[in-house]
């Protein structure tokens, strides 16, 4: 399930929430709904923006393979952290 970032225009709030990408989410009221969250002060009805965020990007090979691009082991010093 993806996960999505929003922020209230009202109280400036930014949540990070997972659901599918058929659900809609407008309001703070939604959002509160979603997360289980209260809604405080919030009106319920209170706009939300979807941000915008930089998807992940995943090489098809890595999919495939079960290793590492580093081949497995002994990265010290290198970036992949694995």
């Amino acid at each position: 399930m993806p996960t999505y970032d929003y922020v209230c225009e009202a109280n400036g709030v930014q949540l990070e929430v997972r659901h599918t990408m058929q659900q809609q989410i407008s309001t703070w009221g939604d959002l509160c709904e979603l997360t289980g969250m209260d809604a405080g002060d919030t009106p319920l009805d209170s706009p939300v923006k979807k941000l915008i965020t930089a998807a992940a990007v995943v090489n098809r090979s890595a999919l495939s393979n079960p290793e590492p691009a580093c081949g497995g082991g002994g990265c010290s010093g290198g970036s992949c952290g694995l």
